[in-house]
């Protein structure tokens, strides 16, 4: 098949590229490198996804509604999955704009795209920080999403409503994917586990917020590319939601539309979460206690019983096993060049 895939030189896009590739198909990568952390990372993703000649990339932003139309129209593609976004709930309250331009008008764009191309499904990434300060012991796909305690949250929550409106009004089979904390080999510096690592290899202090109360579902992104590549083939069809026993389905009453955790059901408390990495490290952690930060959700936990009806698929990868491999690739392919760019600089 052939596959438009926005955001390949992010962290998510990078691993759905390289399955979808490895499985033979087609992919149009649209991404617009952006400054909000290390290009030279994207830039690295994007040369290793650009060895396989089925592989091209288009770098340009979503705001581009032409240069997004025109990638699209090379792709022809007969699947989209739109990941690319300004991510972070705390630089939400730095950047609001780049939420705007990038989380709605981009979305705008990407939706338009699909009413031109009317692919035979349409995937796009949300969030479990749609679920807000929810203290139910599971997120279901059902529950209220209605009240975000961020902007980035916020965002995506809006792009789940146009994403309706759009599969309504033009009859665009869409599955939107709530991912709960993905973690992994090739992950983002600004999220917690790179900084960790860094920080305890380096041996210096990290910043645990709400002074570790935090619980989070955490999904190895070999499971999550796992889920994606077996929801593409679930495309909605109104009118025939998936039977199984005490699964309620999302699918919309009016539109081929249905909302999907991507979670394993489990949570792992921060603290416990630092203790794993520490042991695989062989290091302890120099704890920096700080208070709750703006935006953030102290738990998260989201069923994947939706996901298993479905696919026949749930994430099962251990936070142990998950762990150990973002720890070897970074310690193998990231920290020799963290070390050799100090040791420069303190030569300077």
């Amino acid at each position: 098949m052939r596959f438009f895939v926005t955001g390949t030189a992010g962290f998510i896009g990078f691993h759905l590229a390289t399955r979808l590739l490895a499985d033979g198909h087609s992919v149009v990568g649209f991404d617009g490198i952006t400054p909000y952390y290390d290009v030279e990372l994207k830039r690295r993703r994007h040369a290793l996804l650009s060895r396989s000649p089925a592989f091209s990339a288009v770098e340009a932003m979503l705001e581009d509604a032409a240069a997004l139309n025109d990638a699209a129209a090379q792709a022809a593609p007969n699947v989209i999955v739109h990941l690319a976004a300004q991510a972070g709930v705390r630089y939400s309250l730095e950047k609001p704009h780049s939420y705007a331009n990038s989380n709605l008008l981009g979305m705008v764009n990407m939706l338009e795209v699909c009413r031109a191309q009317q692919p035979k499904h349409f995937i796009f990434s949300s969030t479990s920080s749609v679920y807000g300060m929810s203290d139910k012991p599971e997120f279901v796909e059902t529950d209220t999403t209605d009240r975000p305690v961020s902007l980035y949250a916020a965002s995506k929550k809006a792009g789940e409503v146009m994403a309706h409106s759009y599969a309504h009004l033009f009859d665009i089979p869409t599955t939107v994917c709530r991912f709960f904390t993905v973690y992994g080999p090739y992950g983002r510096p600004d999220m917690s586990l790179y900084k960790f690592v860094r920080a305890i290899v380096n041996d210096r202090p990290i910043d645990v917020f709400g002074n570790g109360i935090h619980q989070r579902d955490f999904t190895y992104v070999g499971d999550l590319v796992e889920a994606v590549s077996r929801i593409v083939h679930c495309a909605p069809q109104t009118g025939r939601p998936v039977r199984a026993d005490g699964v309620e389905d999302t699918l919309s009453a009016i539109a081929p539309y249905r909302e999907v955790n991507i979670a394993g059901g489990k949570t792992i408390g921060l603290m416990q979460y630092i203790q794993t990495i520490e042991d695989i490290l062989g290091k302890k952690a120099i704890l920096n206690l700080l208070p709750m930060q703006q935006g953030d959700v102290v738990r998260t936990a989201g069923s994947p019983a939706l996901l298993k009806a479905l696919t026949g698929y749930s994430p099962d990868t251990d936070i142990r096993d998950g762990l150990r491999q973002f720890v070897d690739w970074y310690l193998r392919d990231v920290q020799p060049a963290l070390g050799q760019q100090e040791f420069v600089q303190q030569a300077q």
